[in-house]
């Protein structure tokens, strides 16, 4: 039974790796008529959707650049370049993507939605791509979506542009980041408030430094919750009214600002003791350390000879040039005659000085007008408010790129806003989920893969030495499990005859009832009486032998055992 579990489990993993092997062929087959060929064919979104951009085959069609100035002056704000082109390695031949091409310059750009989106009863769903085709040192990837007005004018776009949620990557020194940002109208002042949703508790380097695309998403619903994706892997997710910062609503009190702390208010919980008084032997000024008086400047110390003397083999290059160089100074090296006892002006070595004290401090004892830490009383909150409902958010009306990057070429692509997550994840089928396929065809197999991610984290070792072990374990358990492996149980009791403890107790367990062991008895003593028998007739032949071989009369002493002997005295008796 065991094996043919063991055997089931095998052929459906060989099932799963065959079926993913067909899936892929199938899949290779659908892009190109030819195994080493790649077709792409420009997406088109399978439902309604309020923006959609994938640049194959409109290019910068709709999208706007800004030509927003410096304030004050005429010149530019953004003299970033942007381009639509290819990736690097031109994996997908004909996909293009708008990339972001100057180093260390401002970039912005900006294209309007189809229609506005209004956060009522339905869901909003952003997703783009992302490909740092260089490894990021500073900069973000993050977009922007611009809230509606009457007035937005996408060429003066800038980043004071009032806008409603900020989503995507970003990332300077160590710090790796996926922002969601949204800005809150406060009901009572009307003053705008950025909410900050928590940071995502997986590791985001891997997705800035592979040089691979990556897919985020953000899901934003009306029932205030939201959450996160990364290449559709959740990586955040929680609720507008509780994992936000600040929180969307302010707390019901809050501390006075008229109160101010008592004077004699004395929050010290410790205090010097006024009544100690430094001791009169107390030397402040005794170095914690004195040479040892004790130690003697040994006779053959070379006091005029220098630890360090010129090298002899070293020459001045031929090309050294004084004015560019300076002047030439040999090099130097341990004085060979300082091995034996030592050179220079001696000195006697440091031991603790007994004398030492250190700085006199005056004792702390628990201050006696001790208070309490001080804390100012609460009053209700004048600008108190309770929003039930966040969600409900300025609409959007564009979609707005206002970068700054240190590391040029970040390549964006397949921008999509719905209210439809069938038709987002459709999206998301046919254009990244295509590139993923050709990236994870041509990167390391599964072996390399787990070696890597150990490179990373060095406690997958555990992991995998756990995992391997445990299958074995269990096989030898299921097939062997009356098999001992070491030595018996009474195996260190057999060093010796004598009768140990566990002997007793095996002899107690064995013992018969009491009429079978009389039995026992009667049988044993009817076996030893012809057993007793027997010996005494072979005894009584080999005398009779040994007699007939001497010529008759009585046997040779010498010749006589011990038990003949026995058996003489018995029959003469």
């Amino acid at each position: 039974m065991q094996l043919q579990l063991i055997s089931y489990l095998m052929v459906c993993g060989l099932t799963l790796v065959f079926a993913e092997d067909i899936e892929d062929s199938e899949f290779q087959d659908e892009e190109s008529p030819h195994s080493n060929q790649i077709v792409y064919r420009p997406p088109k979104p399978a439902g309604d959707v309020y923006f959609v951009a994938s640049f194959d085959a409109d290019g910068l069609e709709g999208w706007v650049r800004s030509e927003a100035k410096k304030d004050d002056t005429n010149e530019s704000r953004y003299n970033g370049i942007w381009a639509v082109e290819e990736s690097y390695d031109q994996k997908m031949p004909g996909n293009q993507g708008l990339v972001l091409k100057s180093q260390a310059k401002h970039h912005a750009i900006a294209a309007y939605f189809q229609r506005p989106f209004h956060f009522k009863d339905l869901p909003l769903i952003v997703q783009y791509e992302v490909r740092f085709q260089n490894e990021i040192q500073c900069g973000g990837a993050y977009l922007k979506l611009l809230s509606e007005d009457d007035q937005l004018d996408l060429r003066q776009f800038f980043d004071k542009t009032p806008y409603t949620i900020m989503f995507g990557p970003d990332k300077c020194g160590q710090d790796y980041k996926l922002h969601f940002i949204f800005r809150h109208r406060d009901p009572v002042t009307g003053a705008y408030e950025e909410k900050h949703a928590r940071k995502p508790e997986v590791d985001l380097q891997s997705y800035f430094i592979d040089k691979r695309p990556h897919l985020y998403t953000l899901i934003v619903r009306p029932d205030n919750s939201f959450e996160i994706l990364i290449d559709e892997n959740s990586v955040s997710k929680g609720s507008l009214l509780q994992d936000m910062t600040p929180p969307v609503n302010p707390p019901n009190e809050i501390d006075d600002p008229n109160h101010q702390k008592p004077e004699d208010w004395d929050d010290r919980r410790r205090i010097p003791n006024p009544d100690s008084v430094k001791p009169h032997d107390w030397d402040e000024d005794a170095p914690p350390y004195i040479p040892d008086s004790t130690v003697m400047k040994p006779d053959d110390w070379l006091d005029e000879e220098p630890e360090y003397i010129p090298d002899p083999k070293s020459k001045k290059p031929p090309d050294w040039d004084i004015d560019m160089d300076g002047e030439w100074e040999e090099p130097k090296i341990p004085n060979p005659k300082c091995k034996t006892a030592g050179c220079g002006t001696w000195k006697p070595p440091m031991i603790p000085n007994p004398a030492y004290k250190g700085k006199w401090k005056v004792p702390m004892i628990d201050n006696p007008k001790y208070k309490g830490v001080w804390k100012p009383r609460k009053i209700l909150n004048p600008n108190y408010f309770e929003d039930t409902k966040p969600f409900r958010m300025t609409p959007v009306a564009a979609i707005g790129l206002e970068l700054w990057s240190l590391t040029p070429d970040i390549m964006f692509d397949n921008f999509i806003i719905s209210s439809d997550e069938r038709v987002v994840k459709q999206w998301a089928k046919d254009t990244w989920a295509r590139t993923k396929a050709i990236y994870d065809a041509d990167g390391p197999g599964l072996i390399m893969q787990l070696f890597l991610a150990a490179d990373k984290r060095p406690w997958l070792w555990g992991v995998y030495v756990f995992t391997v072990a445990l299958p074995v374990i269990l096989f030898i358990s299921f097939y062997w499990p009356n098999q001992r492996f070491g030595p018996p149980d009474d195996y260190y009791y057999k060093k010796t005859d004598d009768v140990q403890l566990n002997d007793e107790e095996k002899i107690t367990e064995a013992q018969p009832p009491e009429s079978a062991l009389h039995d026992q008895r009667g049988n044993v003593d009817k076996s030893k009486e012809r057993m007793k028998g027997s010996n005494l007739l072979k005894t009584k032949v080999d005398l009779e032998t040994s007699s007939q071989a001497q010529g008759g009369g009585e046997p040779d002493p010498g010749q006589v055992s011990e038990e003949a002997l026995r058996y003489r005295k018995t029959t003469s008796k």
